[in-house]
Order: C-alpha cells, then structure tokens, then sequence
C-alpha cells in the first residue's frame, strides 16, 4: 500500500508441510528484527486467502557477487576488502541477536546502489536461519538438518549441523572471498559427496599476501583456528595495508560497466515469473498482534 518497489517470496503450501511454514514464518518475524543497513529489509509478511505464504522486502537494483565475477572476472582485492567489511558488519549484528545466516554465498550478497553510493552490499536470503539465544523460545528451526550450498559450507555445518556458531558463516564468507579474488571456488568437485568430503579433509589452496593468509584463517577446517568473530574479522580487515577503495572507485566502475550490469539484470528477471496475489487483510490483526482499522482487501 506505500507503493514502493517490493520483491515478493512465496511459499505455497503444497510444497511444504505445517511444520515448515511455521518454522518460516519464525524465521521471518526473527530476521525482520535486524536494522543494519548491509542487510535486507523485509517489510512485511502474511497469508494468503489460500494458503500461500509470503513476505515483502526491498527490491534490489543490483548484481549479486557471482553474476559480478561472471560480468567483470576476479576483483582486486580493495574491492574484495570493501565487500567483506560490509557483508561482516551485518553478520555481526545477526550473530549478536542469536542468528547465524547458514547460507553465505556470492548469489546471497548483493552489491547495488543506494542513497547515491556504489557498491553499497545488501546480505539477503536468511532463509535457513539457525537461532541460539535461548531466550526466544524453541526454535523451529530443524538444527538437525544438512541445510547451506555446498560450494560453502563448513566443515561443521556438513558433520555436525546442530553443533554450528557464527564462524561457520565466517568460513562461508572466507570462500566467498576467495571466489571473488580467483574466481573459482575453494573447491571443485564431479559430485555432490566429493564436495561435502573436501570442505570436511582438505585443506584450502593458500592465496598470497596479507588478505589471502586472512582468508587461509577463515577456511581453517578447525573452528577454533578462524577469526572468533564477525566483529574480529572486521578488525583484521580493517588492519590490512591495501589502500582502499573508494566511492570514486565504486562509481567509475558502474559509469564503465553500468550498462551491461543493466543488460545482465533484464536477461535473468525474464526468467523469473511474476504473480498476482489476493491478500486479504481482515485477520492481520490477530496474526501480527496489532489492529486494523480497515479491514480490506487488497491486491499485491
């Protein structure tokens, strides 16, 4: 109703069972407490008449980190630096609200522009998220459960899901960085087993410089080895003698580039659908816990 762009994530009900649409709604209303400005922004949430749940977040004008690296190949490392600050300082404020993110990865990290500053990051999709403050209650979250994109997850996430804490998202955000300056992943593999078992055994190619031993620690298969936080992490980062990329930086490259990063968003959303949905607002009140007024209906 404020008419502003909005992306929409639906989840029909005939794909999940009760459980799961409870333990999405939880998710949801726990990742909508999160205000720092590298992280989504979800606006609402809700119901349909028949049954499709949904919620409404800001629509992002930007290219995520894998189809940056398919557009412009890998990126120097002030740029590196600049991306991994910001995606660090919104983990920070989650891990200090009890979530951990679970599923870090260049698709789930969007570099767009905003307020008239390039290469702004907007950390998305905290679909899996784990909750460990206690004080909120049980978590529906299923602990138990293999969840992530193998390409990035950590040792523990793969051999012990229940056991995981803010560093498996550091490990997460260590390949991440390592596939922006490469441009391959950490590992390559034929299968999906043979992915899981070199995240678990192998260790991780070295990469040169001060960054690249930074990233060795973020990839260490034992979590005690790794920065012991977001906040230690940023630290580091910060402690790195690479002169800085700027907002001139930022801006030259989208001036240069703007074009076929435009280019590149229009081919990818002709492939996504968009849908009309019937959201009918007469029991919002109960379910948010606030009153309505105006008990419409209106369309989204």
């Amino acid at each position: 109703m404020l008419r502003r762009p909005t992306a929409v994530k639906l989840l029909p009900p005939e794909r999940t069972g009760a459980r799961m649409l409870a333990r999405f709604e939880r998710e949801v209303q726990l990742t909508a407490r999160l205000t720092h400005p590298n992280t989504i922004a979800i606006y609402d949430f809700g119901r349909t008449p028949d049954g499709v749940f949904y919620y409404a977040m800001e629509l992002l004008d930007g290219l995520d980190l894998e189809a940056l690296v398919a557009l412009a190949g890998p990126l120097p490392e002030a740029r590196v630096i600049h991306i991994l600050k910001q995606v660090a300082a919104a983990l920070r404020e989650a891990h200090r609200a009890g979530l951990i993110h679970r599923d870090v990865k260049p698709a789930n990290i969007i570099l767009c522009e905003r307020g008239g500053v390039a290469d702004f990051v907007k950390v998305v999709d905290f679909g899996l998220v784990k909750d460990t403050d206690p004080s909120h209650g049980a978590s529906q979250s299923n602990v138990h459960t293999l969840v992530g994109t193998p390409l990035y997850m950590s040792p523990e996430a793969i051999a012990n899901p229940s056991a995981i804490d803010g560093r498996s998202d550091l490990y997460a955000l260590g390949a991440v960085a390592y596939f922006l300056l490469t441009g391959k992943p950490v590992f390559e593999a034929k299968t999906l087993l043979e992915t899981y078992a070199r995240h678990l055994h192998d260790p991780a190619p070295t990469l040169e410089g001060a960054l690249g031993a930074l990233i060795g620690e973020c990839l260490a298969k034992e979590v005690e080895r790794r920065p012991a936080s977001a906040d230690a992490l940023l630290e580091r980062l910060d402690a790195l003698a690479v002169p800085p990329w700027t907002a001139r930086d930022g801006q030259a490259w989208w001036r240069e580039n703007g074009e076929a990063a435009r280019a590149r968003r229009v081919a990818e959303s002709t492939r996504s659908s968009s849908k009309t949905l019937d959201v009918d607002f007469r029991d919002r009140g109960q379910m948010t816990g606030g009153q309505l007024s105006d008990p419409s209906s209106a369309r989204a």
